[in-house]
């Protein structure tokens, strides 16, 4: 609501009922020209009418019958001096046409007032509401009957006159109680509800001054409407100022209907009972008793029925409260009391229609918390979620939303510069979280979709998705903005995924393996499985394409066991026919979502014994980003090492490339990654880095195997520095199992050549 500054109207309007107030006080002590008093009314109406009349913009038609009414008013009062200067009633008397014009008037008032549009209310508070009005209007009628009725004659002086100034006062006062009764039950709309308070006032002021006329009889230069007509229409003007200010905060949210015990018709029993009681003490004794009776009986009825009254009131009170947490339940997440799917959906729709700029819809995934969970257990993973939504919304300026979508997904409305809103999150979550008793460093992976023209909230969420799994391809803690491309590569690794599923079960895939030699020579060591895809009707699909689509929909765990299982098969028959030329070693490469799976080492342990190979025969080829964060994948590797199984560390020193890892994992071999080993002729810091890693090998007795070697060059260079393991295109691409048997080092003194 805007600050109340003093218009030039509502000035006006004070100045000329102050100045008729003060004529008017003078007039009570010495005679004064009646002709200022019926004067100031030609100015005060008018002022009325203007400040009404500008109230009643944006379809408050209310106001518009207040202002018509005001000329009504005006109209009466023009009436009124008529008949005072022309003699044809004298002192505070009317005629009979003026009274038409002020009852005519204020029921224009009355019949706005009834127009506004009111809160919807039951059949039964319509019931309760007319039985309270009927409880009204006979103790009013009663009260009339006994008190006015005997003093009529001596109030109207028997005249026409009198009778038109009673009704013109009891219409007053008629509107004033029905302007209460109209906004304490059916609210008022877009009208302002002080705005009509003060209007109900304008009633009570011409009644109750109206009623005080009979003491100006003395002094006929005198009238009442001089002070009463000035000061309505001052109020009229208070409340158009009123409701122009609430105009410009916005529509009034309705208010529901109170629960509290309406007072009125006790209030009219407890004076219906004390009429009684008046009128029975002239009477006989015996009738007073019975009247004193019925009053104290009535008198305990009623307070017996408000304490009743109060009671459903606070069970009701309760009941609201309970659906309130009930409401706040179906729209907010249980563990973080942050806002769920409905409301962030609602949101979103609500802010795209608005047109706002810069709407932008994230998805929010932490990184890793299903190993923060099992090996923290629940209660710390649930503090976890709890405590980065209070991060989030922390950072979060208004207007803005987080809410939780499940798991460890959160979403986020932004509005405005979502680059820099997302970085401060980002940065914020690295910071150490504490979560029952533990300090943690999480990731996030946070997809966004920017809104454009047309779009939807369920299109935003599907894009931030799409965007949010891209940026988990690239690797932890990344912010990726969503892109049409990614469009269609999700869309080919989802049709990708779907045929990856038949293929599982129609024998469409199968392995070849790949040898690992021994320097400088090149005689077959071991090999490794790698799994290819003939797609029966598009040719042959590139790992690059399939393996990516199963780690994302989670077919990465059937396909790896299938892999595990034939690779084993196959090693055991090399037993079984090659003897001491089998390869001695199979290296499996295994995933890391493979790994997070509880009891993955006692999978590897029945493979093995189903197969009969034995356990030293066949590696585990993990990559160092899988085990880096610990948890339940090192346990896993960890119980697998104890089955007598190798563990290899596969493209070394592209990831994490912590020292560290190679004291806790339990790593026999470690693979030098091909990006190394491409530039080590050349010299400089790749050569440095091979042979660094070599001489941590030898020291930590790890075998060290160079991947990628496609020269001769590089081979030569490779033993030179005292690699004695490689493997890559330079000796044999991958081949069927069938061609190992028939391995052999081609030309293997041109492939050491210095």
């Amino acid at each position: 609501m805007p600050r109340w500054r003093p218009t030039r109207t509502l000035v006006a309007s004070i100045g000329v009922a102050a100045v008729a107030w003060a004529w008017f006080g003078v007039g009570l002590f010495r005679h004064i020209p009646p002709a200022v008093g019926w004067g100031m009314l030609m100015f005060a109406v008018p002022i009325a009418i203007l400040a009404s009349w500008r109230a009643g913009a944006a379809g408050r038609t209310f106001w518009r019958y207040v202002s018509i009414g005001m000329v009504g008013l005006g109209l009466a009062s023009v009436s009124a001096a008529r008949d005072y200067f022309s003699g044809e009633q004298p002192g505070q008397h009317i005629g009979g046409v003026t009274a038409t014009f002020y009852v005519t008037a204020l029921m224009l008032m009355l019949f706005g007032l009834l127009r506004i549009p009111g809160a919807q209310r039951s059949r039964i508070e319509w019931t309760r509401f007319g039985l309270d009005v009927a409880t009204m209007v006979v103790t009013v009628t009663t009260f009339s009957w006994y008190l006015i009725l005997p003093r009529w004659e001596s109030w109207t002086g028997g005249s026409a006159a009198g009778a038109a100034s009673v009704v013109v006062i009891a219409t007053a006062a008629v509107i004033g109680m029905l302007a209460f009764v109209k906004v304490s039950f059916t609210g008022t709309g877009p009208i302002d509800r002080r705005a009509l308070y003060i209007l109900a006032l304008t009633g009570a002021v011409g009644a109750g001054g109206g009623a005080m006329a009979p003491l100006l009889a003395e002094r006929p230069y005198l009238n009442t409407g001089h002070v009463l007509l000035p000061t309505t229409c001052m109020l009229v003007c208070l409340a158009a100022d009123r409701q122009m200010r609430a105009s410009r905060a916005g529509v009034p949210a309705p208010r529901p209907l109170s629960r509290r015990p309406s007072v009125m018709p006790y209030t009219a029993v407890l004076a219906t009972g004390a009429l009684l009681l008046t009128g029975a003490a002239s009477g006989t004794g015996e009738l007073l008793a019975v009247a004193a009776g019925s009053f104290v009986v009535t008198l305990l009825v009623a307070a017996r029925q408000v304490i009743a009254l109060r009671d459903n009131v606070r069970l009701l009170d309760d009941l609201d409260a309970r659906q309130r947490e009930l409401a706040h339940q179906a729209g907010h997440d249980s563990l973080t009391g942050l806002a769920n799917r409905n409301v962030l959906v609602a949101e979103i729709t609500g802010a795209l229609a608005d047109g706002s700029p810069d709407v932008t819809v994230a998805l929010l995934d932490l990184d890793d918390f299903k190993e923060i969970n099992d090996d923290l257990g629940h209660p710390v993973g649930d503090a976890l979620l709890a405590a980065v939504g209070e991060r989030v919304t922390a950072r979060l300026p208004a207007g803005c939303l987080v809410a939780r979508l499940g798991g460890d997904e959160y979403a986020l409305l932004l509005r405005g510069d979502h680059t820099a809103m997302v970085a401060a999150i980002a940065a914020d979550l690295r910071r150490p979280v504490r979560a029952d008793g533990h300090e943690l460093v999480v990731e996030a992976s946070i997809g966004l979709a920017p809104a454009h023209p047309g779009d939807t909230a369920d299109e935003l969420l599907r894009r931030a998705d799409v965007a949010m799994y891209e940026a988990k391809s690239q690797g932890k803690g990344r912010q990726v903005v969503y892109d049409e491309r990614m469009d269609h590569r999700t869309a080919e690794q989802s049709r990708v995924a779907a045929d990856l599923r038949s293929a599982l079960d129609t024998d469409q895939l199968h392995l070849l393996y790949q040898p690992i030699v021994m320097l400088p020579g090149g005689e077959l060591f071991g090999v490794e499985a790698l799994v290819r895809w003939m797609h029966p009707e598009r040719g042959p699909i590139g790992p690059g394409l399939f393996i990516p689509a199963a780690e994302r929909t989670g077919l990465i765990v059937p396909l790896g066991a299938w892999i595990l299982e034939e690779a084993c098969r196959q090693a055991a028959r090399w037993q079984h026919e090659l003897g001491d030329a089998a390869p001695r070693t199979v290296t499996v490469n295994v995933s890391a979502r493979q790994l997070r799976e509880a009891g993955f080492a006692g999978e590897v342990d029945a493979v093995l014994r189903r197969t009969g190979l034995p356990a030293h025969v066949l590696t585990v080829e993990v990559t160092e980003t899988a085990v880096f964060d610990g948890g339940t994948a090192l346990d896993e590797l960890k119980a697998i090492a104890a089955l007598g199984v190798k563990i290899a560390l596969d493209d070394f020193g592209t990831g994490h490339s912590s020292l560290g890892l190679l004291r806790t994992c339990p790593a026999d071999i470690l693979k030098v990654d091909k990006s190394f080993v491409d530039d080590v002729t050349e010299g400089g810091e790749p050569a440095v880095i091979v042979a660094a890693l070599l001489t941590i090998c030898d020291g930590m007795r790890l075998r060290a195997v160079a991947e990628g070697v496609e020269t001769a060059e590089q081979a030569a260079e490779l033993h030179r520095l005292g690699y004695r393991y490689a493997q890559g295109y330079h000796y044999a691409r991958p081949m069927a199992a069938e061609a190992i048997a028939a391995y052999r080092p081609a030309h293997s003194a041109q492939r050491v050549a210095a």
